[in-house]
C-alpha cells in the first residue's frame, strides 16, 4: 500500500491513519515463511515539530512446525514498529525511511520489519520434550523404553 506523505511533510501537526491487510499474493515471494493469516497493518504517520514519524502494528498468524517434535501448529504474532521518515537523505543510513517522491510503500516497510522479529526456533510449547533419538516416539505423548538404555 502506497501512502502519500506530502501533506504530512508540509503541515506540522497533520497525521494520516491507515488500516489494511497485505494480500497473501504479495507474500508468496518470501520463502520458508507460511502465513496462516494475512498481516493486518494499523498505524499512523504524523508530523510533530517538523519531524515525520511512522508508528504501526503488524499482526498475523503463521503456520509452523515444531523444531523438537515436528508437529504442525499455528501461532499469532503482533509487533509494534516506529520509524522516522525523511523526504531525502544524503548518504546511507538505516536509521530513517526515505519517502521517494513523498510516498512510502508500506508493504515493503512492514515485511522488512517483520522478518527479523520472527523467532529462529519454533516450539509448539515451551516445555516440548521432542522425539526420542532412538525410536522417534513423541515424548510429549508417551514414554518409551529407549530412555532407559544407553545410546
Amino acid at each position: 500500500m502506497k501512502i502519500n506523505l506530502k501533506q504530512i511533510f508540509d503541515i506540522v501537526g497533520d497525521s494520516k491513519n491507515f488500516d489494511y491487510e497485505i494480500s497473501m499474493d504479495e507474500l508468496g515471494h518470501i520463502k520458508g515463511i507460511n502465513f496462516a493469516s494475512a498481516p493486518h497493518i494499523t498505524g499512523r504517520a504524523y508530523n510533530r515539530a517538523g519531524v515525520v514519524y511512522l508508528d504501526y502494528n503488524a499482526s498475523f498468524g503463521l503456520s509452523l512446525e515444531c523444531d523438537r517434535c515436528l508437529k504442525k501448529f499455528d501461532r499469532d504474532y503482533s509487533f509494534d514498529f516506529s520509524h522516522i521518515v525523511v523526504p531525502q537523505l544524503s548518504g546511507d543510513s538505516d536509521d530513517y525511511i526515505v519517502a521517494q517522491s513523498e510516498s512510502i510503500e508500506m508493504n515493503d516497510i512492514a515485511v522488512t520489519d517483520i522478518l527479523p522479529e520472527l523467532p529462529s526456533k519454533n516450539l509448539c510449547r515451551d516445555n516440548c520434550k521432542g522425539l526420542c533419538m532412538v525410536c522417534g516416539c513423541d515424548l510429549n505423548e508417551s514414554a518409551c523404553n529407549c530412555l532407559n538404555t544407553e545410546l
